[in-house]
């Protein structure tokens, strides 16, 4: 009985589950874009924190490969247009969704 083929089948067999795992479909992302996600996110709100006109702890920022959206409620409509022209300077920022509501 040789063991060294069905070792190697089975590992092969093992390789082509996990890498299938790690693949990157339409609603979830790869291991590095979601910390590249994570990384926009933090820039967006530290930006958000330094400026007068953004209310850092109002406006909430989810990422997903690259596409940031911007949710909570504002003071006015010029902070949430602050907030986006904020959000799409950030490198890595491929798109900008302006849920944001002025109280």
């Amino acid at each position: 009985m040789n063991i060294a083929p069905r070792f190697t089948s089975t590992l092969a067999a093992l390789m082509v589950v996990v890498l299938a795992g790690c693949a990157s479909g339409s609603n979830r992302a790869t291991t590095g874009e979601y910390i590249d996600d994570t990384v926009i996110t933090s820039k967006v709100k530290a930006v958000f924190a330094a400026d007068p006109t953004v209310k850092a702890t109002e406006v909430q920022v989810e990422t997903f490969k690259g596409r940031v959206q911007l949710s909570g409620f504002v003071e006015s409509r010029e902070s949430a247009q602050r907030a986006v022209q904020i959000a799409r300077e950030v490198k890595g920022v491929t798109e900008v969704r302006n849920n944001t509501i002025v109280k």
